[in-house]
């Protein structure tokens, strides 16, 4: 494909996590796609069945419910999460704020910002409760913190409901 045939995505989750804030291990790679539906066959074929599991089946699922579908590397045990973003002022925010970053010298990609990620990592501790969000957080301040746009948080915590928790991790209090 050329560059411009190229779908627009951004990296998230754990791997954004790893990149702004402290390593961690992680076997899992989270991805936002925007995903037409006319590019369903396309990007399922560039994962050869051979190398790895994708079910167009879900993938059609996920891109007509704006879900989520995995693609596997069984030969190394990776899995990448595919999210398809709903068409919301907040995913909207996401693709416009996203970075291209160079992550090892060979290659480089686009990753959601950290302030997005954050957001993202509250709401999921908000929904499960798991600490690992937090801490995950807490890393992202510590190593990025002087680069966070702090009233960007503000104000998307505010819009998306997270504003009690934010100030919570904000002063370092439990959530």
């Amino acid at each position: 494909m050329e560059q411009s045939e190229l779908l627009r995505y951004f990296m998230t989750g754990s791997v954004a996590t790893i990149f702004f804030g402290e390593p961690r291990f992680t076997n899992v790679i989270d991805i936002v796609v925007d995903l037409p539906p006319h590019r369903i066959s396309e990007l399922c074929r560039a994962f050869p069945g051979d190398e790895f599991y994708v079910s167009e089946e879900a993938v059609r699922k996920a891109v007509a419910r704006k879900g989520q579908f995995n693609i596997i590397h069984p030969a190394s045990g990776l899995k990448v999460d595919v999210m398809v973003p709903s068409e919301d002022a907040f995913n909207r925010s996401r693709f416009a704020r996203v970075r291209r970053l160079r992550p090892a010298p060979d290659y480089d990609a686009v990753f959601a910002s950290p302030e997005d990620v954050i957001l993202k990592k509250l709401e999921y501790y908000r929904e499960g409760g798991s600490e690992k969000h937090l801490r995950d957080i807490a890393g992202i301040l510590k190593i990025s913190g002087e680069q966070i746009d702090l009233a960007y948080l503000a104000d998307w915590s505010s819009r998306l409901g997270l504003a009690d928790l934010w100030a919570k991790v904000r002063a370092g209090l439990p959530a």
